[in-house]
């Protein structure tokens, strides 16, 4: 037997079975709850002789089953909260006088304002699913938040999370090593940086010690020591609460730290397909036209691939660009030692505040003397279209690349 993954989400499916008067255990709608009724949202206000009345949408039920509710019957203060905030933010955006327009005795709020409201209620939805569903994806203990107080966006339609390099076919990530460090307390004589000809990349605090430019090279999964080994700091992923929100000067989303981050401390890796430069030169063309920049060569040996976080990657994908960025590139080694292969792990260059938001710089690849005419290697198809920055940094070059 084969199966086709629905695309309908759990609420529609229910409102679809409530509507048809229909029990389906798989998806919750049994006996018991079939005529239940709990507020999703509000969609709209009246007052009627005095009595003030919500419109009320149903969780799991159609919007045909809408129904104006007296405030006293609602027992839902949290979204009471919400419904008011969103209409005096409306308000407060078009600079209109009042909420409330009296017509013929009933006093109604006008339809544009309850338009937004059902819309922001919506979001409020779409970005909770959203945030749960990253939640349940990454495979690391600290937490992903959403939070949009800016426009009406939802959740990017066409993003997929994921935690480690999503190789395309013909391209493998993993070189099938075999051995790991012997060592009972890293770092011994022969851990794996020695091994590599390289020094051990933390120091006691298990912060970075080195400078950008030289490798990573971290313990694997057949070394003898433990998962607490101080050389396993990447591979555990990022041990930081981040908040994924919408920014307020056209730059899309963003990613801001909720805790501080001392300097030197590892935040996150950079995760996407692993394409061809080939393939990854079609790609820039069709990018360059849109404006985005989502492709990162993995040049630390050669420039044979690259990784495209564009639609699939995970909290990295909504990293901004900074001429003046708080975090640095470093290319990683853990259980594939091909050069040509890096994981690319980006490294906090200073102290950065709880709140702060968290960027790069899209030019970066991890060397020591990057300046502002490295944009010079880019391809001719590159070179035609140039991104305005917006970072808004003293000392912004003006364009991404």
């Amino acid at each position: 037997a084969w199966y086709v993954p629905c695309l309908a989400s759990l609420e529609t499916l229910q409102e679809l079975c409530r509507k048809e008067n229909l029990r389906c255990k798989s998806i919750g709608i049994t006996n018991r709850n079939l005529k239940s009724y709990e507020v999703e949202y509000l969609c709209d206000y009246k007052v009627e002789e005095g009595t003030e009345y919500y419109l009320v949408k149903w969780k799991g039920w159609p919007e045909s089953s809408n129904t104006w509710e007296p405030q006293k019957n609602l027992k839902c203060p949290l979204i009471l909260q919400n419904f008011l905030t969103d209409k005096n933010e409306y308000l407060s955006r078009v600079r209109e006088g009042k909420a409330l327009k009296v017509r013929n005795h009933v006093k109604a709020l006008q339809p544009a304002v309850a338009d937004y409201i059902v819309k922001k209620a919506k979001q409020r939805i779409a970005l909770q699913r959203w945030k749960e569903e990253l939640n349940r994806k990454k495979n690391h203990k600290a937490m992903i938040l959403v939070e949009n107080t800016v426009d009406l966006e939802g959740p990017p339609l066409d993003f997929y999370y994921i935690n480690e390099y999503k190789p395309a076919p013909g391209i493998n990530v993993i070189n099938g090593i075999t051995t790991g460090c012997e060592c009972a307390d890293c770092p011994a004589e022969k851990c794996c940086p020695k091994e590599a000809g390289f020094i051990l990349a933390y120091n006691k605090r298990k912060k970075l010690k080195i400078q950008p430019g030289l490798p990573i090279y971290e313990c694997n999964s057949f070394c003898r020591c433990g998962p607490d080994c101080p050389n396993r700091i990447v591979q555990k992923g990022t041990p930081y609460t981040l908040c994924i929100f919408r920014t307020n000067n056209g730059r899309g989303w963003g990613v801001k730290t909720l805790q501080k981050i001392k300097t030197n401390s590892f935040v996150m890796e950079y995760v996407g397909e692993v394409i061809t430069s080939e393939e990854a030169e079609r790609r820039g063309q069709l990018y360059d036209n849109q404006g985005n920049t989502y492709l990162f060569d993995l040049d630390y040996d050669s420039d044979e691939f690259t990784v495209d976080a564009a639609r699939y990657g995970n909290v990295s994908h909504f990293v901004n660009h900074s001429c003046d960025p708080n975090l640095q590139v470093f290319n990683v080694f853990i259980d594939n030692l091909d050069l040509r292969l890096p994981r690319i792990a980006l490294f906090s260059t200073r102290t950065i505040k709880a709140g702060e938001e968290l960027t790069f710089d899209y030019q970066m690849k991890g060397s020591i003397d990057l300046t502002s005419d490295s944009a010079d290697g880019l391809s001719p198809s590159r070179k035609r279209i140039r991104t305005v920055c917006k970072c808004g940094a003293v000392c912004c070059r003006g364009y991404l690349n």
